[in-house]
């Protein structure tokens, strides 16, 4: 992947959604939810605080997080692949 995000903006792809409900009903491509957890994938600098200073991402690359239904911008990259550039405000928290 060629693209790096900027400040405090990361790039997650989002894990697939399920097959399958929980008591094993096989759901069709239309019923599917779409995903809210994802991996990141890269990390930008930091947010640029008032005073100039920038301030370190929580986040890491390799990250399991979970994200809004609607977060973040899709784009697919060069290899063809679906991404999400969002900022790390729009992360809820680190699956652990």
């Amino acid at each position: 992947m060629k693209i790096q995000p900027l400040a405090d903006r990361i790039i997650v792809k989002p894990l697939e959604a399920e097959e399958k409900t929980k008591g094993g009903i096989v759901l069709p491509e239309t019923a599917k939810e779409k995903p809210q957890e994802g991996k990141v994938l890269a990390v930008g600098k930091g947010k640029v605080k008032e005073d100039g200073s920038i301030q370190a991402l929580e986040l890491k690359v390799g990250d399991k997080v979970l994200y809004g239904k609607y977060s973040g911008t899709e784009i697919i990259t060069s290899e063809g692949e679906e991404v999400l550039i969002m900022r790390e405000d729009d992360v809820f928290g680190i699956v652990k």
